[in-house]
């Protein structure tokens, strides 16, 4: 998750920092002292390849699953582990050209899955797959964890006849370890950095994900979030991110944060191949309450409608003093908008979700400390507990802290259960007013969603002092409400991106999708990474 939105409290307010997005986060150097100082050629043959793009490929006989696969394989090589270096990338997959055969010889047969058969994916690490690969959060204290059987989504991905190319490097413990933290930084894992200005930071705490779909060392990836780990980094990756309503993908077989807030969800260069990723994977799970409830769809791509804008209205949230450079980019998206046809009103959601005053904060670490016992006791791991976890860090301190350390961690430790007042109480305040303050926005100005800038730019990578502010983030209302969240490229400064987000109520993703891919069809703000070392350069 994004550590600092919880520490703002789930206001909107932009603070100082703000206009700090495009300094440069070292000195000049001469070129041949930085990392990618030979200018580097991407000629990638599969650069910015869509889904549908890759099934083209493959239908006409040009590639096959397998030759596909092994141009991502080659790709990781260049990118991940020499070139840019960008390190997305925490373990490959042993059975993925395997997989990828397999998926040939049933296309060979007649036998379609659908349109994510032969398809590499990329799968943050602290989803289950039972397999050769492990499953760790990026923790040195789950470094020998095997999961016993895969999670629901990828039970589901494998079903649906795509490849699981790999898993990426997140935060550790989805960014719920310190209040120091780097995003993009786990200790098993170490640094990811943003292809875009590599000493800039991709964002947590799916930074692997966001950063590999990037700089196209997969298709589409899989990211989770609690608060802003889908979006956050999908906004400054330059990214689709899809973040949906909690119980539409089932959470079980996933290290959890928080059974309030937790989802994982697509992330992907396109509205279409996130729609087709997201329809994918849905689907009740008895191990997981929430999708009992829930409203699936099996194909989100009927949703693409170019003409998806022309007579909505959209709430613009008023955020506060935004920097000069983000309200450009805001400014043009506006325009774009209203020119498909949509009518923008300025609202403010700030001021109704004031009462919740840091109570999420205190939500999650009561939900974590319970959740990772519950994962832990039955994983079969060498750590049984988040005590455990904590002792192996102490132990172990060296490598598994050496930038930062595990107060927050430590602070969920001393919480009670799910029963203690002061949780029912915090979790009550959360649910209560940031649903209230969604839907009676939506309600009260008949709207069809919410719409704001979805964070700021990209901050440096400083393991040092940790992460800094980057001026306010959108990704709190709609994660204490569990409500769906879709971010689209906006526009970028200094080639740092940055997303256009779009909130709505409870299960209503085909909406936010038709919005979304009208708007991108429209805008077309989608840029492929330079790998600039830096702003000098």
């Amino acid at each position: 998750m994004q550590r600092r939105n919880f520490l703002k409290t789930g206001t909107l307010a932009g603070i100082g920092l703000a206009t700090i997005g495009a300094v440069s986060c070292s000195q000049p150097a001469d070129k041949a002292q930085t990392d990618g100082t030979t200018p580097f050629t991407d000629d990638f043959e599969l650069n910015e390849a869509t889904i549908a793009d890759l099934q083209k490929k493959m239908e006409n006989g040009t590639h096959t699953s397998r030759s596909i696969t092994e141009l991502y394989l080659k790709r990781i090589d260049a990118i991940d582990k020499s070139g840019p270096k960008i390190n997305a990338i925490i373990e490959l997959n042993k059975s993925a050209l395997d997989m990828a055969d397999n998926m040939d010889k049933e296309r060979k047969a007649g036998k379609l899955r659908g349109p994510l058969h032969g398809i590499p994916v990329l799968i943050k690490d602290n989803i289950d797959t039972g397999d050769n690969m492990h499953t760790t959060a990026g923790s040195l204290a789950l470094s020998d964890h095997f999961a016993k059987q895969d999670a629901f989504i990828v039970h589901k991905l494998r079903q649906a006849g795509a490849v699981l190319l790999g898993k990426t490097n997140l935060s550790e413990w989805a960014n719920f370890r310190s209040s120091r933290s780097t995003s993009g930084w786990s200790s098993r894992g170490l640094q990811t950095k943003n292809p875009y200005v590599l000493d800039r930071n991709p964002s947590g705490s799916s930074a692997g994900s966001g950063a590999a779909t990037a700089a196209n060392l997969c298709a589409i990836s899989i990211g989770t979030e609690t608060d802003g780990s889908i979006v956050s980094p999908s906004s400054v990756n330059g990214l689709v991110g899809i973040k949906p309503t909690v119980g539409l993908w089932s959470r079980s077989g996933i290290i959890p944060i928080s059974k309030t807030q937790d989802t994982a969800g697509p992330m992907a260069r396109t509205v279409k191949d996130a729609a087709i990723l997201l329809g994918a994977l849905t689907g009740a799970d008895t191990a997981d309450d929430a999708t009992l409830k829930s409203k699936p769809e099996k194909d989100y791509s009927k949703y693409l409608d170019v003409n998806g804008l022309k007579g909505k209205r959209l709430g613009l949230v008023k955020i506060e003093k935004l920097p000069s450079s983000t309200d450009k980019l805001l400014k043009a998206a506006i325009e774009t908008l209203k020119k498909q046809g949509a009518e923008i009103i300025e609202v403010d959601l700030d001021t109704r979700l004031k009462p919740i005053d840091g109570a999420e904060f205190t939500v999650l670490l009561y939900e974590f400390k319970d959740g990772l016992n519950r994962y832990l006791d039955k994983a079969g791991a060498k750590v049984k507990n988040l005590a455990d976890v904590i002792a192996f860090n102490k132990q172990n301190e060296d490598k598994a802290m050496p930038f930062f350390k595990q107060e927050t961690a430590e602070y969920a430790q001393t919480k009670g259960d799910l029963n203690s007042k002061e949780y029912l109480d915090a979790v009550g305040k959360t649910t209560k007013y940031s649903r209230e303050g969604i839907d009676g926005l939506l309600r009260e100005n008949k709207l069809d969603a919410l719409i704001a800038p979805t964070n700021g730019f990209a901050v440096c990578i400083d393991l040092i002092n940790g992460d800094y502010d980057n001026g306010f983030s959108f990704s709190g209302p709609a994660a204490m409400a569990g409500y769906p969240h879709i971010t689209v490229p906006m526009g970028a400064w200094h080639d740092l991106p940055m997303g256009l987000s779009f909130v709505g109520t409870a299960w209503s993703e085909c909406e936010l999708i038709k919005l979304a891919y009208a708007y991108e069809q429209a805008s077309k703000k989608r840029v492929a990474p330079k790998f600039r070392p830096d702003l000098f350069v």
